[in-house]
């Protein structure tokens, strides 16, 4: 049976292709990060993982290859940053600012493929040597933050879940139980604690989920504005998603939504992050984060209703509940660009 998101968005083959498990790259501290040099039509990343972003005059360029002299411009967050759902390299957000709407300067994609706001933060401190002079770096992210605040009190840590988790967990213990195997001769064996979770073991407790992903996203803010020094522009900009930003989808979206829906096999969205979608949620959540943005001297904006205002309901803006069609990332850079205040 051909399905609609195979006629609607082809270019999903491609980033399922480049989002294969069994290729993940594991890296020390980020956990995960994406393929290197990877190449095809639809997505090219460089030595590093990152995405190529391009410019006026077909000017290319990334954080670690064909990096401008600067002054340069960042913007980071997960995989709707990385340009999920885009047909090219050339229509990303970073790409639509650079080349359209904000081209004073080059605009270098650090998205994370399914980061929190801890991997965001970690991924520019480790590669921050390869950059020169950073004039303005915009965090655009807040949905995974909140995915991952579900996930059982153990898992959170010190420093939040995060995606993959309970595969990690699963492995450390199988390690650990291989060394007390080793060891038992000379002691008592631990007892073994259980480490693979459902989706029964999320924390139904949404207040409790929202504080403590606002805690965390701002206490990693402080440290984006310390790292970036006081000639650098912070700004966090909420990510718009599509049941915070409307009630009813495009036609093409309400297709993809529920195809998506039938054929995944972790269930339907609402099931799994209904608790999270909705517009009271993204409220609560915002004007945390925004008090919170005031405190520490950086610039906030939440895009979901702006973007809400500014398309009809006929504009197809979602590839899936969280990504972009080409005319979304169009319509979310303009926005953002005008909103923010970038030339």
């Amino acid at each position: 049976m051909k399905l609609h998101r195979d006629e609607l968005t082809p270019q999903h083959q491609e980033y399922a292709r480049f989002d294969d498990r069994g290729e993940a790259r594991y890296l020390p501290y980020l956990m995960y990060f994406h393929q290197a040099d990877y190449r095809s039509a639809t997505i090219n990343t460089d030595r590093a993982g990152f995405r190529v972003s391009h410019g006026p005059g077909g000017a290319t360029a990334s954080a670690a290859e064909n990096v401008p002299a600067g002054p340069v411009r960042l913007i980071a967050g997960s995989s709707t940053v990385l340009g999920i759902g885009a047909t090219s390299d050339a229509t990303t957000l970073a790409s639509q600012l650079w080349s359209k709407h904000a081209p004073s300067a080059p605009w270098l994609n650090f998205g994370g493929r399914c980061y929190n706001s801890t991997q965001e933060l970690l991924l520019f401190t480790l590669y921050r040597h390869l950059l020169p002079e950073i004039e303005e770096i915009v965090i655009f992210s807040g949905l995974n933050d909140l995915t991952v605040g579900r996930l059982p009190e153990w898992q959170q840590g010190d420093h939040g879940a995060f995606w993959f988790c309970g595969e990690y967990f699963e492995k450390m213990e199988e390690l650990r139980e291989s060394n007390r195997k080793a060891a038992k001769p000379f002691g008592r064996r631990a007892e073994r604690r259980r480490t693979i979770s459902t989706h029964d073991d999320v924390r139904r407790d949404i207040p409790q989920v929202i504080a403590s992903a606002a805690d965390l996203t701002l206490r990693h803010l402080d440290s984006w504005r310390r790292l970036a020094g006081p000639h650098t522009r912070v700004t966090y900009v909420l990510q718009p998603m599509a049941q915070w930003m409307r009630d009813t989808p495009a036609p093409q979206e309400k297709l993809l939504f529920d195809e998506i829906d039938r054929i995944s096999k972790l269930g339907t969205w609402e099931a799994l992050y209904g608790d999270i979608s909705t517009p009271e949620v993204s409220r609560e959540f915002s004007e945390t984060l925004r008090t919170g943005c005031e405190k520490l001297g950086i610039g906030y904006h939440d895009l979901n209703p702006i973007v809400a205002d500014a398309v009809s309901q006929n504009d197809w803006i979602f590839v899936d509940r969280a990504h972009y069609t080409d005319h979304g990332y169009d319509v979310v850079a303009k926005i953002m660009a005008d909103t923010i205040g970038l030339s």
